[in-house]
Formats: structure tokens, sequence, C-alpha cells
């Protein structure tokens, strides 16, 4: 290739992307101006990029769900419980249907002193498990739980 073509190819090139990046939003856009009127530059916002801002989706994934489970049991064993608590909350969310995962949770909303969200997970666990031989020890600490709250 010779230098002229060279210097094409390059020209071409940064035109296409100056292109692109009008396309996405990212430049600058300058509005004609009226006769008389000075010219105004027009700010094009670019388009969200940031995934962490978008609500999470669940869907139905034991898998995830038992990872989230012993990532929190890590946690517990570090007596971070708010940690474990939000990974068992995780877990949930992941398999509503996962017992263990709703009985660790109310243990550490136990542990966190949150009386109302201990209940709702330790309830959660007696519907699911009503079979299970830990069920007899929750009734007895949803038992020890203050009532809800009444709202008026």
């Amino acid at each position: 290739m010779t230098r002229v073509s060279h210097a094409a190819a390059i020209i071409v090139l940064v035109g296409a992307l100056g292109t692109g990046f009008a396309q996405q939003g990212e430049l600058k856009q300058q509005r004609p101006a009226k006769q008389g009127e000075k010219p105004q530059v027009l700010e094009v916002e670019p388009p969200e990029e940031d995934e962490a801002a978008k609500p999470k989706e669940y869907a139905f994934n034991p898998l995830q769900a038992e990872k989230e489970t012993r990532i929190g049991n890590f946690y517990w064993k570090k007596k971070s419980y708010k940690a474990a608590a939000l990974r068992y909350e995780e877990a949930t969310k992941w398999n509503p249907g996962d017992a263990e995962a709703w009985f660790r949770l109310g243990e550490a909303r136990e542990k966190l002193k949150q009386d109302a969200e201990a209940r709702a997970a330790f309830e959660q666990f007696l519907d699911l498990a009503q079979d299970d031989k830990r069920s007899a020890d929750v009734k007895k600490r949803v038992a020890k739980l203050p009532p809800p709250k009444k709202e008026s």
C-alpha cells in the first residue's frame, strides 16, 4: 500500500468510528443555528451501561440457591450474621421451596434482632418442612419472638 492509501484507510476508519460513537449517543451534536443566533450544542445522554442498577431477576435455580446457602454458612461460621442473612435471602429467591435456606435465614435474622423477619422466615420453614426434626424447636422459637406489630 502507498502512503496515500494508508491515509485514506485511516480517514475512513476514523470516520466510521465517529459515526459509531454518534449512533451510541456519546458525541455532542450541534443544532444548526438560525440566522443571527449562536449555534447550540445539544448534549446526548449515553445509553445506560450500569448493569448493577437494573433490578435482579430471579428464576428457579436450585444450584445457585445451594451455592448461596454454602456461602451464607461460611459467613455464619465467621459470625458475620448480616452477610449470612443476605446470602440466605438470596438462596430463598433462587429457590423459594428450600426449607434449609428459610431456616438459616430465620436464625440469622434472629441473631440480628430482626424479630419480624425471623418470624416470617421461620414460618416459611414450618410451612415447607412440617415433618423436619427441627420443627418443634422452631415452633418454640417463634412463640418466644414478639408478636408482629399490627398496623392501624
